[in-house]
């Protein structure tokens, strides 16, 4: 993908320098000065003794994880006062603070910029072809006839085409063609046919029973021999090519290993991408590696196999939990991906995903769909609420963050954080017996913080089972870290101030909610010092600062022996906490 900067839409790059600005990069935010001028405040930081950038500003209050951002007319050269109003133009400007080092990072960084702009490109292009694709696939008005499984992907759709509300450049795809982006990416809604590679039994490894529908080598035409020798795994189109060949190479099975020329099994994309959804089996999603880099040029879209054992045992511990919380039982769902196989490599693996049963009047949509445009105007949360909430947006709000918070502090109970945001729950909304319920469904299980002795002490256990020893911790730091920035910013706090903006209820009165339903949750917890709702209170609810994930830092811009980032997910900064009653708020 290629675009120049000058085709740069200045929204994307006004977010690139405010989560520049509040990450701190190049010390733009700590080692600037404050010059005041005709139009606003400038942020004014030296390049050299002779030359320095300048930027401008303005303050909110309060803020999404900061409390200021970037404005028009983006940078300033201050000894000739050029205007700089391109992605490569700034990053090269910004790369002069920067240590040698990082100078590669900077240059990934103008490199997602340019995809995140052509992406924008073509979804403002295809926008109404992929609107008149998904009502006629499944109708026109998405909270009455968008329901099951099938027509969750329509919503994933539309989430694909949204900011990411942390990272400035989240639409665009490393190192896709366009073509490619039309034919696998999930805001194109395209269906296409799986590749299969057949390799010798002894060097799969498998968990569970691999669905019936995976093809024997003989269905595929390859020689019936194979049948007995060899075991055929799912390969995305993408991966087919030279990094399948490198992968074969190091596992030394170039010619062992038999690629099928033919495919087999259409599948739809959902919106993780490296994820499809079987056309033939909704229950069924398959997770597939793929050779790419999503949100940061370090996050790579590969499945170590190390994360598929570590998925099961995620899944089996928050079985535990329920058990001992029936009140979850039938409110809290979590799909089963219990099963998967590879061949100890993460570009030949494969994660089968089985979605529950008896959703099929079910409305099933994404947390990241929610701010989504819906067809008929306004938005998906909008939407969903005139039919299931009588038009009150913040009635359903509330039911979600309701229940949302009280499993997710449940959880802090036992010592346990779950990466889920917003791509890995989903809403479920239904009316049985003219009733609306709304219940919460989850997926990949990989990626939690386990606080050892609180596990041990509240579960008689200490969550066994995890590949990832970066999992465990001993302390209660890591484990609200979590919580605050996946939870609360990404899972609540992304929503008061996208439904503010657009003009759905007042921000104060939104944050009001999050605050007093945390504040609840806390309660339930334990007051006393040393308990769970005495450190969600004294870490979150009153804290002067927050945790905010430096994602860009972490993603892109240093090497992780240059940002001592052991998980590039898991990064964090500070922020101002946007939750904090008015008077008190920093």
């Amino acid at each position: 993908m290629t675009a120049s900067s000058t085709d740069t839409d200045s929204g994307l790059l006004l977010r690139v320098l405010s989560t520049l600005l509040r990450e701190d990069v190049a010390g733009l935010r700590t080692r600037s000065t404050t010059v005041t001028a005709a139009d606003g405040i400038w942020l004014r930081l030296a390049t050299t003794e002779r030359n320095a950038v300048l930027l401008p500003v303005h303050h909110t209050t309060p803020g999404f994880q900061s409390r200021t951002e970037a404005r028009l007319p983006l940078l300033r050269c201050e000894h000739d006062g050029r205007e700089l109003t391109g992605a490569d133009d700034i990053l090269a400007a910004l790369a002069v603070l920067a240590d040698p080092r990082d100078r590669t990072g900077f240059d990934a960084f103008a490199a997602e910029i340019r995809q995140a702009a052509t992406a924008q490109r073509l979804h403002a292009a295809s926008k109404a072809a992929i609107a008149a694709t998904l009502a006629g696939h499944y109708g026109a008005h998405p909270a009455r006839d968008w329901r099951g499984l099938p027509a969750s992907l329509a919503y994933d759709t539309l989430a694909a085409r949204l900011d990411h509300p942390v990272y400035p450049t989240g639409r665009g795809r490393s190192g896709l063609t366009e073509s490619e982006l039309r034919a696998y990416a999930p805001e194109f809604h395209p269906r296409f046919p799986l590749r299969w590679l057949a390799l010798p039994q002894e060097n799969v490894i498998t968990q569970g029973a691999l669905p019936d529908l995976f093809p024997h080598p003989s269905a595929l035409g390859l020689p019936a021999a194979l049948d007995h020798s060899h075991r055929c795994l799912p390969l995305h189109p993408r991966t087919v090519g030279e990094p399948l060949e490198r992968a074969l190479h190091t596992m030394g099975l170039t010619d062992r290993a038999v690629l099928a020329a033919r495919a087999e099994l259409d599948a739809v994309p959902t919106l993780s991408m490296r994820t499809v959804a079987l056309t033939g089996d909704p229950r069924t999603h398959l997770k597939l590696p793929l050779a790419t880099a999503t949100l940061g040029r370090l996050n790579r879209r590969t499945i170590k196999p190390g994360t598929l054992t570590d998925g099961v045992a995620g899944q089996r511990l928050l079985e535990r939990v329920i058990a001992r919380e029936p009140r979850f039982r039938h409110s809290i769902l979590h799909a089963d991906e219990s099963r998967f196989a590879h061949a100890g490599h993460e570009l030949i693996a494969v994660l089968v995903r089985r979605l529950p049963a008896g959703l099929d009047d079910t409305a099933v949509v994404p947390l990241a769909a929610l701010l989504a445009p819906a067809p008929g105007g306004g938005l998906i949360i909008g939407a969903l609420a005139e039919h299931f909430y009588r038009g009150d947006t913040l009635a359903l709000l509330d039911a979600f963050l309701t229940l949302l918070f009280d499993w997710q502090t449940t959880l802090l109970g036992y010592g346990i954080a779950l990466e889920s945001h917003q791509q890995n729950i989903s809403l479920l909304l239904d009316a049985p017996h003219g009733k609306t319920r709304l219940r919460l469904l989850f997926k990949d299980n990989d990626g939690p913080r386990i606080h050892t002795a609180r596990l041990r002490a509240t579960l008689g256990e200490e969550g066994n089972g995890f590949d990832d020893p970066r999992i465990h911790t001993h302390s209660d730091t890591p484990i609200l870290d979590l919580f605050t920035t996946i939870t609360v910013h990404l899972c609540a706090g992304a929503y008061a101030f996208g439904l503010a903006r657009h003009g759905y209820a007042p921000l104060e009165r939104l944050l009001t909610l999050i605050r007093d339903r945390l504040d609840e949750a806390a309660d339930r917890l334990g007051t006393r010092p040393g308990q769970p709702g005495a450190l969600l209170r004294s870490h979150v609810l009153d804290a002067a600062h927050l945790p905010i994930k430096a994602m860009v830092t972490a993603g892109t811009l240093l090497a992780k022996e240059r940002s001592g980032a052991s998980d590039i997910n898991k990064h964090y900064g500070t922020g101002p906490n946007y939750l904090a009653p008015r008077k008190v708020r920093p």
